[in-house]
């Protein structure tokens, strides 16, 4: 192990001792600074975990949820500097984190958290015009081959759980005593302008839209949609994605040439 890997190892284990070969400025002793130091690293983590779940940190209170956090930060140092993106593996950590077994929602709680962190970072996209879309869909040879490309800050979380109203009342949106967690819910999280909005989702529309995200054609997507419910219709999914202005452009064929406008 270099010395630079030793330092990082020791500075997210309080287990290990000083590395050895520090020295400091004014002669004070360095292990002693170094424990200063490796505490206050490990504080910036958690207080960055809690920024980014609130939702999560409330609802299993903030000493066990700095507790849990301490635990996932010492086996996932961060990756890269900008730590809005640090904890996109929190929800699967927390999902194998035994003492977290009381609260089988809180991990789809976390992923609904971190979308809404990507969400909010994801590049900018101007909206398809109507009568660009609307051209494609009147043209049979078009629309046979037609996939809609969605603003990248779509996303769709499926859950067992009722996430979106849990998620919700902590926004205070709606009561959290009326709220049934075992209810199933999926949720779509997207930006409008700067703004990051979630909305429940009907289970045929979240596969419709899951669809066009994988790159099925657009007759495809919404024949997914259908074997989900029979009752799915495309025109109103299609007015929905269009009102939210998330669809940006189109591809046709093999080609994967884009129309906006």
């Amino acid at each position: 192990m270099t010395t630079q890997a030793a330092f990082a190892h020791a500075l997210l284990n309080p287990e290990l001792p000083c590395p050895g070969g520090l020295t400091t400025w004014n002669g004070s002793d360095p292990t002693s600074r170094f424990t200063v130091y490796r505490n206050n690293v490990m504080v910036s983590l958690i207080d960055a975990l809690a920024d980014t779940y609130p939702v999560v940190q409330t609802l299993v209170g903030e000493a066990f949820f700095r507790a849990m956090s301490r635990v996932f930060a010492q086996s996932n140092p961060p990756r890269s500097a900008v730590m809005a993106y640090y904890g996109r593996e929190f929800a699967d950590f927390i999902a194998s984190f035994p003492p977290a077994a009381s609260v089988p929602y809180l991990a789809d709680v976390a992923r609904l958290e971190m979308a809404r962190v990507l969400a909010y970072h994801a590049a900018d996209a101007v909206p398809i015009h109507l009568e660009v879309l609307q051209a494609a869909l009147a043209d049979p040879e078009q629309l046979m081959s037609l996939r809609l490309v969605l603003h990248p800050s779509v996303h769709v979380l499926p859950s067992k759980f009722a996430i979106f109203s849990i998620w919700a009342a902590h926004q205070g949106e709606v009561c959290l005593s009326s709220v049934d967690p075992d209810v199933a819910q999926t949720v779509l999280v997207y930006r409008a302008a700067l703004d990051v909005e979630s909305m429940e989702l009907a289970k045929a529309s979240a596969a419709f839209v899951s669809a066009i995200q994988t790159g099925q054609p657009l007759l495809e997507a919404a024949q997914t949609a259908s074997s989900s419910d029979p009752e799915f219709d495309l025109t109103n999914a299609l007015a929905q994605l269009l009102r939210l202005q998330l669809i940006t452009h189109f591809n046709t064929g093999d080609t994967h040439h884009g129309h906006t406008h």
